[in-house]
């Protein structure tokens, strides 16, 4: 193999349309016309020898091959990103500014204690002020400049003002008492559905992603409860018949904290939910923005990486 016959441009065309699954928003990111695009990502097909990104209902969905790319690509782009941020020196990291992210107590729980330490680390002048989204997209505050990043799950139909970058892709779990007679010996759908629920809902709709496969199915689950909170239905499970179904890294924490609660596999086909970080344009290429999304992509992968392993 010879490295200087290869284009490593493409690692970063790769890297981008991995990130954005969009191929209009991956070609605004990198400047480039949608045929330039075109053009890069066939002679990384080729190259690469897989489709790697075919055609959804919303944007573009990468291949098995490359997913496992992109694991092997990520320590690669983030090197390559110090690298850079070091030559070009870290005066930015010394303004004193708030930065106001909105988000969820779930993600609250897995990105800052993880983020908190390096943000002081680096920039001790800044303050970090987070906002419950309570389930929606903070459009008005992002236009305003009172929310600098919101992070939240994927959105089709942003505004041309918004940005857009997949941070994780996180499957569903369930949760339940370790003593619960349904889930010992086995796990089926006629189980789950023998059980009582606890759901999260930010909006108070209680006809989620669940119900709606449950209702394709010609089924339905009883419902103890919808609460505005993605931590505390963890806390209601032990020494009850109740089930919470939920992301994750959600269930891995609570089993850390209660050695009471087991976690498995849904009886149902649920789609993983990809989260995202959004902001406004007019922050893009404000240095310490840039490098805040770049370290909360860097600790969320890695989180993300070690729930995986």
């Amino acid at each position: 193999m010879n490295l200087y016959t290869k284009d490593i441009n493409l690692l970063l065309v790769f890297h981008t349309l991995y990130e954005e699954l969009n191929a209009t928003r991956a070609a605004q990111r990198m400047s480039l016309s949608q045929p330039a695009l075109s053009h890069k990502l066939n002679k990384l097909r080729h190259e690469m020898g897989d489709s790697l990104f075919v055609r959804a209902a919303r944007g573009l969905t990468a291949t098995p091959r490359a997913h496992e790319l992109a694991r092997q690509m990520q320590p690669l782009i983030h090197q390559l990103r110090n690298f850079y941020e070091q030559t070009e020196g870290h005066d930015y990291l010394s303004r004193t500014e708030s930065i106001r992210i909105y988000t969820t107590d779930y993600m609250e729980q897995a990105l800052l204690p993880h983020l908190l330490p390096l943000v002081r680390q680096a920039a001790p002048n800044v303050t970090i002020v987070t906002q419950n989204t309570r389930g929606r997209l903070p459009r008005q505050e992002l236009e305003t400049g009172e929310c600098d990043i919101a992070i939240a799950g994927f959105y089709s139909d942003l505004p041309d003002t918004l940005r857009q970058q997949r941070l994780i892709e996180e499957p569903f779990k369930v949760l339940a008492a370790r003593d619960n007679p349904h889930v010992i010996g086995g796990f089926s759908l006629d189980d789950y559905l023998e059980c009582e629920h606890l759901l999260t809902t930010l909006t108070g709709d209680l006809k989620g992603l669940v119900d709606q496969k449950l209702a394709e199915l010609g089924r339905e689950r009883s419902i103890v409860a919808g609460l505005s909170s993605f931590i505390v239905p963890t806390r209601l499970l032990t020494g009850t018949r109740w089930l919470l179904t939920c992301l994750r890294s959600i269930a891995e924490q609570a089993t850390v904290l209660d050695d009471n609660l087991v976690i498995l596999e849904p009886p149902l086909d649920l789609p993983n939910v990809q989260v995202m970080q959004i902001w406004h344009e007019r922050t893009d290429a404000d240095p310490m923005r840039r490098w805040l999304r770049n370290t909360i992509q860097e600790v969320l992968q890695r989180v993300c990486r070690e729930h995986s392993s």
